[in-house]
């Protein structure tokens, strides 16, 4: 796809306004200086808008518009299910998880952790995540991100590669959590507008005369394969979509992993003014992934119709992205590096908390707050030169490395779910039944990827998720280990919800009846 000079006088406005703008965001009063607060929590005074918009920018990258668009031209609409059954999960976390999270003023995952079961168990999890994070989520985003650019424009990766850490680190460095989560506001906005302009110009140019709405009912009327949600087992693709397990089965657990134990996400909601407050964001967040389908799904079904002979799916979003005019086809590819700088910036800031907040203060508890905050500029500065260093050697010359990756990450998934669950919801669950859940969830994982390798991936992690439960309850119920009952007791917390909360929880319900049962 050429850019012509309007489209790159845009990308470059965008690029200048974003840095000016987390430069502002992030400005002090004079003679204040930032407080670990300030930096990793923003001063918990995010406000629930710019909460719903940052947690969808963080998790929205361009790898995944451009693969979720891919997954429309081959499967369909089928593949919508990861966003909208993560709609009903924010909600869950929202009621469930952040009341507790909140009550104890945590910074980070691993530091609850601690205060539920021991320092063993927030050490481990603090360097699991920390190399897991640095390793493989900030080197994938930063490598597919590259990717995603040269599969629309034709930039060299390593270019791509150096041109998106640097513009992440001047957005994100100096003012951490805040100079994200306010410009991601922008990001968001960006990306809605890019992606709703795709889908309205592809299904307008199916449309002709009829404009949008005949374009959707042609694509329906033509297409009715695509716009099914629940596959059956004869469809080929039933191994990604087991069917009804979608619904009921191991995408609950990945989704609660993702949305409510991954700080990488959940950070930007423990910097909220208060449950309230992040209650609302929450639920923004939930209308949001509602509408993520129509912007990144439908235009990869639209393809099939206007670029049928596409030598790779994955090519179904750069194609649509033709159809827009000059200038505005700069402001859609400012979208896919918003997408990606946003990612970026979350994962720097989430990998600099973890590091200064569980590791760095364990061994030097003394050190001021200001010292705390450089230690957390210079560790994410390193963390993204790593990643720039180690992406192209690491996924550059094996193509399904990226895949691997994702699938033995979630070989620990179904342990940390019940990590977190039983340490929440249960007082008897000890610290030893913790960390054997979570070891277990790798051995079993492993064990069922090798003996059972027919297995939907999705259907073992649920397997392995109901197997760690039963393991840790036996353990807990044999163990003589004291528990740290001062921290387990939600009887304290208050999990009431506001009317607003409530009302829009019934509407993201009947919306997604109403999704399933159209296309059942």
């Amino acid at each position: 796809m050429n850019l012509s000079t309007l489209d790159l006088s845009v990308i470059g406005v965008y690029a200048l306004f974003i840095i000016g703008l987390a430069q502002w965001v992030s400005r002090e009063k004079p003679g204040h200086d930032k407080t670990t607060e300030d930096y990793f929590l923003a001063g918990k005074s995010l406000p629930w808008w710019a909460i719903g918009a940052s947690l969808i920018a963080a998790n929205i990258s361009a790898e995944q518009i451009i693969g979720m668009s891919g997954s429309g031209y081959a499967l369909g609409l089928g593949i919508a299910s990861y966003e909208w059954m993560s709609a009903i999960t924010l909600l869950i976390v929202g009621k469930y998880f952040l009341p507790i999270f909140l009550k104890h003023g945590i910074y980070t995952m691993p530091q609850y952790l601690e205060q539920r079961y021991d320092h063993r168990v927030r050490m481990i999890m603090a360097v699991f995540w920390l190399s897991l994070y640095v390793v493989v989520n900030l080197t994938a985003i930063l490598w597919l991100g590259a990717l995603a650019i040269n599969t629309v424009t034709g930039l060299d990766l390593v270019y791509g590669l150096v041109i998106l850490g640097v513009l992440a680190t001047a957005y994100s460095l100096y003012g951490g959590l805040k100079a994200v989560a306010f410009t991601d506001i922008v990001q968001v906005v960006l990306l809605v507008f890019g992606g709703l302009l795709i889908t309205y110009l592809t299904l307008d140019k199916i449309g002709g005369d009829s404009g949008v709405v005949g374009g959707f009912n042609e694509l329906t009327a033509k297409l009715p394969e695509k716009f099914d949600m629940i596959l059956s087992p004869d469809n080929p693709f039933y191994k990604d979509l087991p069917g009804i397990s979608v619904l009921v089965g191991g995408m609950w657990i990945m989704n609660l992993s993702y949305w409510g134990f991954n700080q990488y996400i959940i950070q930007r909601a423990l910097a909220a003014k208060s449950v309230q407050e992040a209650q609302k964001g929450i639920a923004f967040a939930a209308y949001l992934k509602l509408l993520m389908p129509v912007i990144v799904v439908l235009p990869g079904i639209a393809a099939v119709m206007l670029a049928p002979d596409l030598s790779s799916p994955d090519k179904a979003y750069p194609e649509m992205m033709k159809l827009v005019p000059a200038g505005l086809k700069g402001l859609v590819f400012a979208a896919l590096i918003a997408a990606i700088l946003s990612s970026l910036g979350s994962m720097m800031n989430s990998i600099s908390t973890i590091f200064t907040m569980d590791i760095y203060r364990h061994f030097k508890p003394d050190t001021d707050t200001n010292k705390l905050v450089s230690i957390g500029r210079i560790v994410a500065l390193t963390a993204i030169v790593i990643a720039m260093i180690i992406a192209k050697p690491l996924l550059g010359n094996f193509s399904q490395a990226f895949q691997f990756i994702q699938e033995f990450t979630g070989f620990f998934t179904p342990g940390i779910v019940v990590l977190f669950l039983l340490g929440m919801f249960w007082k008897k669950t000890t610290a030893t039944a913790a960390l054997t859940a979570a070891v277990g969830s790798f051995v079993l994982s492993l064990l069922g990827k090798l003996f059972w390798p027919e297995l939907p991936f999705m259907d073992r992690v649920g397997l392995v998720f109901l197997a760690c439960t039963v393991l840790a309850v036996v353990i807990s119920l044999q163990s003589r280990q004291e528990v740290k009952g001062e921290t387990v007791n939600v009887g304290e917390v208050n999990f009431s919800t506001s009317n607003g909360f409530n009302i829009a929880t019934v509407g993201v319900v009947l919306i997604l009846s109403a999704l399933y049962a159209t296309w059942w």
